[in-house]
């Protein structure tokens, strides 16, 4: 990890704020698929609380002018006085229960609509492929987006809060202008200055956020390194603690300084820019009064039009408030859908053919070469070989050498930056890459240990035979995991991983051989093994390969291991170096070749000796 300085700046202008706001209307879609019947709860309650505030004002009017002209007359208490308490108390119920009932429904539409947008990112992110993974511009937009997902929420009780206090507002505003036409524009022209001053910092915070958007990741990575079941080992006997801690503190360091410079500016800003309408308000408070005293208005106008003229403000201030956040929010809103929009880089034809079952002529490579992005090395480059049907092909090579890289390949997690693979004489662009890897099954080294039930860490290697109980043991028997399983109380009901409760952590060698038993669940043509043994002792390597030799029989298979005890066991093997085959032939054949590697199996053998 790199402590590099953030990136530049987005573009974070008016013009981009109002193209984001393009982003509102289709969420807003996906809230009314969320529970079209809550929303419409929500948009009643919120409509009839918004003319609560404007009948409580004219009701306390009425109450005071009945009160002042029986204090005049002192005629005693007016006939209509107490219906008039008691509208009043009714409304303040009414104005009560509806924001409950607002509320109610915009937190389970909020529990909802979470869920919903979650199941969509994750549905999305199921359609891209490897290669978007293993990109980091690509990675901090999912960060963003998932972040987003549950962030947004807020912004939706900002928007229905907006709606409401707008309609508020009309109605308060349509009795202020029928007093004094002019109150309401001073009051929105006091206002404009203090709307400038949150929009502009509000763009800055987004600008802030997404410039430290690697960096945000770089925390949240050095704060599950610092507090995981799976790095404490090492944390320990390394003494990483205070490594991973300093780490942390520093890049929070220059995070925190750079946030709070701007916390300070804004709050400085804004405080000196809310003078305005405060002035704008006392000095049309200050005409009240005085139109008052000269009997032109009576106690009970002063107090409805002072109340009005406050809640005028207060709305101004929110509408102006909300919409600059609204604004702001709908720039990660962009980030949401943007993330939505991306599309894999692996491009398929629309007309797409099955996989060929059984597979007649195999996988052929023509001139292959591939690179990563934003390297500029290839990792293999024209590389030509036929696996046959019923060949066991075995990958050797250093480290680097582009032996996973092949399988990548083969399997269409990436397609080849030059050259061609053929399956069965046909470019493998022209199948169906969902129906082509159903055929492959495929154990890489660094293989997912799921915090779940031992027939459901099997099962997953095959979806549709997830609850085939038969199956998933006799995947256990071909891997040797029901050595394993029937080790554990439960047997293959046992939870594994220590995440949850009763989980049982087991031994690299143990996982392997559950992780071995998802690719038998498989049933394919083509079994990969990508260093499938490197946790078992030799014994229990060679049992393994022996199985996987006798399973294998009639299939195509490919073994990558560093170990020549195993790989001799194949039909054919080939030898990568520096992205290209060096050699390839049966183990005796590349002994008596003198080269790569014979010097290879030598210096290995060296070791036992």
């Amino acid at each position: 990890m790199n402590p590099h300085a953030p990136k530049a700046d987005p573009p974070a202008s008016w013009r981009d704020r109002l193209h984001a706001l393009r982003n509102l209307p289709p969420l807003l879609a996906m809230v009314w698929e969320t529970s079209p019947v809550l929303c419409v709860i929500s948009l009643i309650c919120r409509l009839l609380w918004s003319l609560v505030p404007l009948g409580t004002l004219w009701v306390a009017k009425l109450i005071i002018d009945r009160i002042a002209a029986a204090a005049a007359a002192k005629s005693g208490v007016p006939d209509d006085l107490w219906p008039l308490v008691a509208a009043e108390f009714v409304l303040a119920i009414s104005g009560d229960l509806l924001m409950r009932a607002a509320g109610l429904a915009e937190s389970l539409l909020g529990d909802r609509f979470t869920h919903h947008i979650g199941v969509r990112l994750m549905r999305h992110a199921a359609t891209l492929d490897l290669a978007s993974f293993e990109d980091p511009i690509f990675y901090d937009k999912l960060e963003r987006a998932r972040r987003q997902s549950a962030a947004r929420l807020g912004m939706l009780s900002q928007i229905a809060g907006l709606l409401q206090t707008l309609l508020s507002l009309l109605a308060v505003s349509a009795v202020i202008i029928s007093f004094s036409w002019w109150f309401l524009p001073i009051l929105i022209l006091a206002l404009l200055p203090v709307f400038w001053g949150e929009t502009k910092f509000a763009m800055l915070a987004y600008s802030l956020l997404y410039r430290w958007t690697p960096e945000r990741r770089e925390l949240d990575y050095l704060r599950l390194l610092g507090a995981s079941i799976s790095t404490a080992k090492e944390v320990k006997l390394f003494g990483l603690g205070d490594f991973l801690i300093n780490r942390t503190e520093t890049l929070f360091d220059r995070y925190f300084q750079e946030n709070r410079k701007l916390a300070i500016q804004k709050a400085f800003t804004n405080a000196a820019l809310n003078v305005l309408p405060l002035a704008g308000y006392y000095g049309a408070y200050a005409v009240i009064l005085y139109r008052t005293a000269k009997g032109e208005l009576s106690l009970g106008d002063l107090t409805f039009l002072a109340g009005a003229f406050l809640r005028s403000r207060n709305a101004l201030e929110s509408v102006f408030s909300t919409l600059s956040n609204v604004s702001e929010q709908a720039l990660f809103v962009r980030d949401l859908f943007e993330f939505f929009d991306s599309k894999p880089s692996i491009e398929s034809k629309t007309a797409l053919l099955p996989a060929p079952r059984p597979i007649k002529t195999g996988f052929e490579f023509q001139n292959v070469s591939f690179s990563y992005a934003n390297s500029p090395k290839p990792v293999l480059e024209n590389v030509s070989f036929h696996l046959h049907p019923e060949e066991r092909l075995a990958l050797i090579g250093e480290n680097g050498a582009g032996k996973t890289t092949l399988i990548k390949l083969i399997s269409r997690l990436y397609d080849p930056t030059a050259g061609r693979i053929l399956l069965d004489g046909i470019d493998l662009r022209e199948y169906s890459p969902a129906d082509l890897r159903k055929e492959i099954g495929v154990i890489f080294q660094d293989y997912v240990k799921y915090d779940m039930l031992v027939k459901e860490n099997i099962g997953v290697g095959r979806i549709d035979e997830m609850t085939n109980q038969l199956k998933i043991e006799d995947a256990a028997h071909k891997s040797l995991a029901s050595d394993v399983v029937a080790q554990l109380t439960n047997g293959y009901s046992h939870m594994l991983g220590r995440r949850f409760e009763g989980g049982a952590d087991l031994s690299m060698g143990q996982w392997q051989k559950i992780a071995l038993a998802r690719a038998y669940m498989r049933d394919a043509q083509l079994l990969v093994l990508d260093e499938p043994t490197s946790s078992l002792d030799a014994r229990a390597e060679f049992e393994v390969f022996q199985r996987f030799a006798e399973l294998t029989k009639g299939k195509m298979a490919i073994l990558i291991s560093h170990r020549f005890s195993t790989v001799r066991m194949a039909d054919r093997i080939l030898v990568l170096g520096n992205g290209r085959i060096e050699e390839q032939g049966t183990h005796d054949e590349l002994l008596k070749n003198r080269a790569r590697y014979a010097e290879l199996f030598e210096l290995q053998a060296a070791g036992y000796r």
